[in-house]
């Protein structure tokens, strides 16, 4: 079977974002897992706040083109998610709106449709984003995306790394990896091998 390739980043632009440091982490276990991995930093590709007035006069951004190219190649995406006002970034939010627009020729929610997300949350309270989870969860599945089951909000989450990056807690480690375990075996069970066909 194919080895899946997962995208992995945070619905954050900030540079110190806990968001970052746990997709950091996550990545490493995901590769440990054997995923082929490609780590994205949204804060490379800034987009405007949609709306159909800007898409109307000047189409899709190129930025937007990019990351749609991005997720339509990989099989799934391990996503850290800050948590604003209980609820999505406006970030991650705009990010999902602008890559849900139809291109011409293109099947609709293309990025989306058939992929697979696990999502986590990384917050210094001692809740750790889990009451945005909710909400990122309802609108991936909403678009075609196979959420898995598992989650981890990573509570107290300014004490929680290592100097190396990773987790210092290996319990909080074990969970972490429970999330990639998850996402990447159900990305693999949904990829059909290269070069199958229906009998």
């Amino acid at each position: 079977m194919p080895t899946p390739k997962l995208l992995v980043f945070a619905g954050s632009a900030r540079k110190d974002s806990l968001n970052k440091k746990l997709a950091a982490a996550v990545a490493q276990l995901a590769k440990e897992a054997g995923a082929e991995v490609t780590e994205l930093d949204l804060a490379d590709f800034p987009l405007p706040i949609f709306d159909e007035e800007t898409e109307s006069a000047a189409g899709l951004p190129g930025h937007a083109r990019t990351l749609k190219d991005l997720f339509r190649a990989h099989d799934g995406f391990l996503v850290c998610c800050p948590e604003y006002n209980s609820s999505i970034t406006p970030l991650l939010k705009n990010t999902i709106d602008w890559l849900s627009r139809p291109c011409e020729g293109e099947p609709t929610l293309a990025c989306f449709r058939g992929k697979v997300a696990g999502v986590l949350a990384a917050a210094p309270g001692p809740l750790g984003g889990l009451r945005g989870l909710v909400h990122v969860r309802a609108i991936l599945s909403s678009i075609g995306v196979f959420v898995v089951p598992s989650q981890h909000a990573l509570g107290n989450a300014g004490q929680a790394f290592a100097p190396d990056g990773s987790l210092a807690d290996p319990a909080q480690t074990d969970r972490v990896r429970g999330v990639v375990a998850e996402t990447l075996r159900l990305a693999g069970s949904l990829r059909e091998p290269a070069g199958s066909q229906s009998e």
